[in-house]
């Protein structure tokens, strides 16, 4: 018997391939949520809103010095006794057994993502010239309008190469749902390898498909990283002109 069966696991391959939109919808939603959620976050740090920033600061330092797997236990395991523990005093009635495992895991990895996002935000804001600012309001602009119109368009440019680094390892992360039910790519090949014993073609079909979506998504971060960059070109030749 030859030692690593190409025909099994090519055989394999679309049924794998099932698991992909389940990958890729955590990825998404985690970092879109993620983003909007790092953005405030690295807000309250900039201009250090009273208790919110020493909150953030625990957050970040919490998040990121803790393991993804133990913070999806945390979740998958935890809400349900939250959720029994505040039925009875609250009046409510929310069954824990039906909360799909898909949403511990977005949830789980928004949260986690944030915390990166967070700290790219806050250094790519920092990192624009501090004199755009006072020329909006200079020009009777309100610090929202600054912000949303000056300061994050240029702060986004900057941070997408990292944001895009976010993006690809969620995609890897994501092989880590299988650990809280989330039936993914890497959950359909360990039920696969299992049945037949072949954990070698099974894990080695898993990490080709990996390899070629982060592929696809580095390819498309690189191209809308060049095209918001000529775009930033051109907005700032019409402004010289």
């Amino acid at each position: 018997m030859a030692v690593v069966d190409f025909k099994f696991a090519l055989e394999q391959v679309p049924t794998v391939l099932k698991g992909v939109p389940w990958t890729i919808t955590i990825a998404i939603v985690a970092m879109l949520f993620g983003l909007i959620l790092g953005l405030l976050i690295a807000l309250c740090r900039i201009y250090k809103i009273p208790v919110l920033n020493q909150l953030s600061i625990l957050y970040i330092s919490f998040i990121r010095g803790t393991p993804l797997i133990v913070q999806l236990y945390v979740f998958f395991y935890g809400v349900p006794v939250l959720v029994d523990y505040l039925n009875p005093r609250l009046g409510l009635q929310i069954d824990a057994d039906e909360i799909p495992p898909l949403l511990y895991a977005l949830v789980a990895y928004t949260i986690n993502t944030a915390a990166y996002q967070a700290e790219i935000f806050r250094s790519s804001i920092n990192a624009t010239n501090e004199g755009q600012m006072e020329a909006a309001y200079s020009v009777g602009m309100t610090t929202r309008q600054g912000l949303t119109r000056i300061i994050l368009p240029q702060a986004f440019l900057i941070a997408l190469p990292n944001l895009g680094n976010v993006f690809i390892g969620l995609i890897k992360a994501t092989s880590l749902a299988f650990a809280v039910k989330v039936v993914e790519v890497v959950a359909i090949s360990k039920i696969i390898a299992n049945d037949g014993y072949r954990f070698i073609e099974m894990y080695l079909v898993a990490s080709i498909i990996y390899w070629v979506l982060c592929l696809v998504f580095e390819f498309i971060f690189f191209k809308l990283e060049k095209r918001m960059s000529r775009s930033e070109a051109r907005m700032g030749l019409n402004t010289s002109a």
